[in-house]
C-alpha cells in the first residue's frame, strides 16, 4: 500500500499534465462554432463546434456518398426473378373471394381470373407461381384421396397455366391438409396420431398427379419424415425424372399461418368422441425453438434427393436460411408467410410504415440472409416497386 502511496506521490505531476491536456481537448472541441474571421460558416447550423478534421485512413462512408455508387456496389439485389407468387384457385363461384386476413389477395376463380393474374404477375417479370387450390368441403376425406384426383382442381390449374403459359414455371403444394376433413398434413389415426409411412403413400400419387398435369416442381410441405425420397423414387418410376423437387426442409410450428389457413379452410378441427385430433401441427412441423435440427432436416433431404431446400416462416427464421446457405450447396427458398404479409399491411394500412420501404426491405434481407427464391403474396406489388412505379 506505501509502495503504491509512493508511486503516486511520484507520478503527481503527470497526472497533472494530463489533466491539463484532457481540459485543453475538451475546450477545443466545445469552442464556439466560428471560422477564424469570427463568422458563422455557410451551410453549418449555427451553434455546430469547428473542430480539426480527424486522422481516419478509413472512412465507411465514402462508399455511401451517393445513390448511383450505393447501388454500384450493393452486395445483395432482389429482383421479380426472385419471386415465386402464391395463388389460391377456387371454384364456387365466377368472382374472386377477398380474403379478409390478407387485404388485397384474393382466392381466384379458376379460369379467366387465374390466367389475368398470372399474365400481370408476369408483366412485370414473375414468371413462378405456386397453386395452392380451395377444396370445397365436400370433397374432403379423412384419408384425403382428392388430393391425387387427376381431374381435381390443383390439377386443372396447372394445366391452365401450361396451356397459357408454356414457360412459366409451375410449382405445387405436396401434402394433405387442403382436402384431409381433419385439417392435418396426414392421415390421422383414431388415437390422435399422425401416420408417417401412410400419408408419403398417398403424397407419392399426389405428386405423380401433378407432374402428370405439367408441374415443373412439386413441393412436399407436411414434413413427413422419407418424403423427399419417396416422392423422388415415384416420381422417376413414373419417367418424370426433370420434376424438379422443393422440400420445405424447415418448416416450424408457427403462429404465423393463420391468414394462410382461412384462406383454405385448412386449420385442424376439433376431434370427436371415437376419434381424437391434434389442436396443432407439433408432432411433425418443427420447434421454433430449434436450430441445430435444421441441419438434420437439410442433410436427409439433400442425401434424398430435394433440388431446392425451403425455410418457413421467413423474417424470424433468417438465421435458419443462413445455415441452410451455409451447409449445403442448394438453392434456398424462403416463404414470407400469410402473417408476416398480414402484419406489413395492417401496420401500412394504419399509416405506421411505409409499406414499399418496409416490403423491400424484408425481401433484400430475405436475398442477404442467403435465399435465392422468395415466395411471397407480395409478387406483384414489390415488381412494380421495383420497377419504379408509385
Amino acid at each position: 500500500m506505501n509502495t503504491q502511496l509512493r508511486s503516486s506521490v511520484g507520478r503527481a505531476p503527470v497526472a497533472s499534465s494530463r489533466r491539463s491536456l484532457v481540459v485543453r481537448n475538451i475546450a477545443e472541441v466545445t469552442r464556439p462554432a466560428v471560422s477564424t474571421n469570427g463568422k458563422h460558416r455557410a451551410g453549418y447550423p449555427e451553434g455546430t463546434p469547428v473542430v480539426p478534421p480527424q486522422d481516419l485512413p478509413s472512412r465507411p462512408r465514402r462508399n455511401r456518398r451517393s445513390e448511383t455508387f450505393r447501388s454500384a456496389i450493393r452486395e445483395c439485389i432482389v429482383s421479380p426473378a426472385n419471386f415465386i407468387l402464391p395463388i389460391f384457385v377456387h371454384e364456387e363461384g365466377s368472382s374472386n373471394i377477398p380474403i379478409a386476413s390478407m387485404p388485397g389477395i384474393y382466392r381466384l376463380a379458376y379460369g379467366k381470373n387465374v390466367i389475368d393474374y398470372v399474365a400481370e404477375a408476369r408483366s412485370y417479370g414473375v414468371n413462378q407461381v405456386v397453386v395452392f387450390p380451395k377444396t370445397p368441403d365436400h370433397l374432403k376425406t379423412t384419408t384425403a384421396e382428392e388430393a391425387f384426383n387427376k381431374n381435381g382442381l390443383s390439377q386443372r390449374t396447372i394445366r391452365l397455366l401450361k396451356d397459357n403459359f408454356p414457360d412459366l414455371e409451375v410449382y405445387t403444394d405436396v401434402a394433405l391438409d387442403p382436402y384431409n376433413s381433419d385439417g392435418h398434413d396426414g392421415i390421422v389415426s383414431d388415437a390422435g396420431v399422425i401416420l408417417n409411412d401412410e400419408t408419403i403413400e398417398y403424397l407419392c400419387r399426389q405428386a405423380v398427379s401433378q407432374a402428370e398435369a405439367g408441374a415443373d416442381v412439386v413441393s412436399p410441405s407436411d414434413m413427413m419424415d422419407g418424403r423427399v425420397g419417396a416422392i423422388r423414387r415415384a416420381l422417376d418410376r413414373e419417367g418424370f425424372t426433370n420434376v424438379s423437387i422443393m422440400s420445405y426442409t424447415a418448416k416450424y410450428a408457427s403462429a404465423y399461418y393463420g391468414p394462410f389457413r382461412d384462406a383454405l379452410a385448412s386449420a385442424p378441427k376439433p376431434g370427436q368422441a371415437h376419434r381424437r385430433i391434434p389442436p396443432n401441427k407439433k408432432t411433425y412441423q418443427m420447434d421454433p425453438a430449434n436450430y441445430r435440427e435444421a441441419v438434420r432436416e437439410a442433410k436427409a433431404d439433400e442425401a434424398e434427393g430435394a433440388d431446392i431446400m425451403m425455410v418457413k416462416p421467413g423474417m424470424p427464421y433468417l438465421d435458419v436460411v443462413r445455415l441452410l446457405r451455409e451447409t449445403s450447396p442448394l438453392p434456398v427458398a424462403v416463404y414470407h408467410v400469410s402473417g408476416e404479409y398480414a402484419m406489413l399491411k395492417a401496420a401500412a394500412e394504419r399509416g405506421w410504415l411505409n409499406e414499399k420501404d418496409a416490403v423491400l426491405e424484408a425481401m433484400t434481407c430475405f436475398r442477404r440472409a442467403g435465399a435465392d427464391l422468395i415466395l411471397t403474396y407480395y409478387g406483384i406489388e414489390a415488381s412494380k416497386w421495383l420497377a419504379g412505379e408509385k
